[in-house]
C-alpha cells in the first residue's frame, strides 16, 4: 500500500491539498533535495515500522490547530476558529483556558494556528503563535501568566513579524523554534501562486526569523527572512537528530511532498508540483497523491518523519537515510481517527498527535476533536 501510495494521484483539496484548477505532476526524480555535507545518518531505521495509540490523552477540542508541549508535560493547543490557547493537563486531560488572543480574524483556512514557546522559556514565558488577523498573517508573542486566573492568563500580544499575505485559503501557519534558536515558519501563497517565486515575497516561503521577529543570521539572501522559497502551502517541520530541517506541503491536484529544506532551495511551485526534470527545482524526497496525505504536522521519532494527513486519515512513516527515504513510507492509524492535524515528539519512541475533524472539512465523533499519545517504532 505504500508504495502504491506514491504513485496515486487525485482531485484537489484546498487545505486537503488544492484550490480547483489542473495540477502539474512532476515525472522524473533527479536532485538530491537536501543537499548536505553529511547524507548518511548514524543507523538506518528499519524498512517497516509500527503505531500503537496509547491513550486519549484529552477530548472536546474545537478545531485544534496548533500544539506546543510545556516542560512539565503539559500542552497548549490552540483553537483556529475560537482564537484561545488552552492547557491540557499531560496525565489527566484536564482543560484549562489560558484566554482568547485578540486580533485574530477566522475565516476559511485562517484563524489561530501555529503555537511555539520561547527558546527561553524558562525564564520569559513567552508563547508565540502564527495567527490570520483583518489583514495579514502574522506572528506575534505574549507572556504566559500561570498565577493569574483563567481566561485571563495571557499579556498583551507584541508583533514580531506581520505581513504575510493572507487568504480564504492556504495561509501556511506552522511555527517552530530551530536547533539554533531560531524562529520558521512555514507560509501560503494564500491562492496567489505568483507569490512563491517571488523572493521579495513572504508568501510560499519558509522563514527564518530572529526571537525579536528581525531576519536571521546567515540566512541566504541578505536582509530578508526568507530562507527557501518555490512552496504552495507548507504546514509541517521540524529537524532530524543531526539539525537537518524537513517539511511538508500541500499539493494542488497531484502531489503533496515531503522536503529536505536547503538554505534558499527553490521548491518549485507552481512550475513544478512533485518531483521535476528541472535541475532548477529541488525534488522531494517522497510525494503523495491529495486523497492519500494533504499533510500538515510532522514530527521526527524513532529516525523517521512522521506526518499527520488531513484529507488522507492517516499517520505516514517515512524513515530516513540522511535526507533521503530509506524505504517506502508506511502509512498507519487510516480512517480510525478521521482528519489528523498536528504531530509533535513527546519524548523518546512517544509522539502527540491531534485530530482535525471540527475543521468544517471533516464528520465530527462524539468526542472530537482529540489529542492522542501513540507510541512509534
Amino acid at each position: 500500500m505504500a508504495a502504491a501510495a506514491l504513485l496515486l494521484t487525485a482531485g484537489c483539496s484546498s487545505d486537503d491539498g488544492g484550490s480547483p484548477g489542473g495540477g502539474k505532476s512532476g515525472t522524473s526524480s533527479n536532485a538530491d533535495p537536501g543537499s548536505s555535507p553529511t547524507q548518511q545518518t548514524a543507523e538506518t531505521p528499519p524498512a517497516q515500522g509500527s503505531v500503537k495509540v496509547v491513550r486519549t490523552v484529552a477530548e472536546g477540542l474545537n478545531t485544534p490547530w496548533g500544539l506546543a508541549p510545556l516542560p512539565d508535560g503539559d500542552l497548549l493547543v490552540s483553537s483556529r476558529d475560537e482564537a484561545t490557547i488552552t492547557r491540557v493537563d499531560g496525565e489527566t486531560g484536564k482543560k484549562t483556558e489560558l484566554g482568547e488572543v485578540p486580533g485574530v480574524s477566522p475565516a476559511g483556512e485562517g484563524g489561530l494556528m501555529g503555537l511555539a514557546l520561547s527558546p527561553d522559556y524558562a525564564s520569559d514565558h513567552m508563547v508565540y503563535a502564527y495567527f490570520t488577523s483583518a489583514s495579514d498573517n502574522r506572528i506575534v508573542r505574549m507572556l504566559y501568566d500561570e498565577q493569574r486566573p483563567s481566561g485571563d492568563q495571557l499579556g498583551a500580544p507584541d508583533t514580531i513579524f506581520k505581513g504575510i499575505p493572507k487568504g480564504y485559503i492556504h495561509n501556511g501557519g506552522r511555527i517552530a523554534f530551530g536547533p539554533d534558536k531560531m524562529l520558521y515558519a512555514g507560509t501560503g501563497e494564500s491562492g496567489d501562486t505568483g507569490l512563491s517565486q517571488n523572493k521579495d515575497s513572504t508568501g510560499g516561503k519558509i522563514l527564518r526569523l530572529t526571537p525579536e521577529g528581525e531576519p536571521a543570521p546567515g540566512n541566504p539572501f541578505p536582509d530578508s527572512p526568507v530562507y527557501s522559497y518555490g512552496h504552495r502551502n507548507v504546514q509541517g517541520l521540524d529537524w532530524d537528530s543531526k539539525q537537518r530541517l524537513f517539511a511538508a506541503e500541500f499539493g494542488q491536484d497531484t502531489w503533496d511532498e515531503l522536503n529536505a529544506i536547503k538554505p534558499g532551495g527553490n521548491y518549485g511551485w507552481p512550475e513544478a508540483e512533485g518531483k521535476s526534470d528541472n535541475a532548477d527545482y529541488l525534488n522531494p524526497l517522497a510525494q503523495w497523491g491529495t486523497d492519500e496525505a494533504s499533510p500538515s504536522g510532522i514530527a521526527y521519532a524513532e529516525g523517521s518523519v512522521w506526518m499527520a494527513g488531513l484529507k488522507g486519515q492517516r499517520l505516514w512513516r517515512v524513515p530516513l537515510n540522511g535526507t533521503e527515504a530509506s524505504a517506502d513510507p508506511q502509512a498507519f492509524l487510516e480512517g480510525e481517527y478521521g482528519r489528523l492535524r498536528t504531530v509533535v515528539p513527546a519524548g523518546g519512541d512517544k509522539l502527540w498527535l491531534t485530530t482535525s475533524n471540527t475543521d468544517g472539512r471533516g464528520s465530527p465523533k462524539d468526542g472530537d476533536d482529540r489529542i492522542l499519545e501513540v507510541q512509534v517504532s
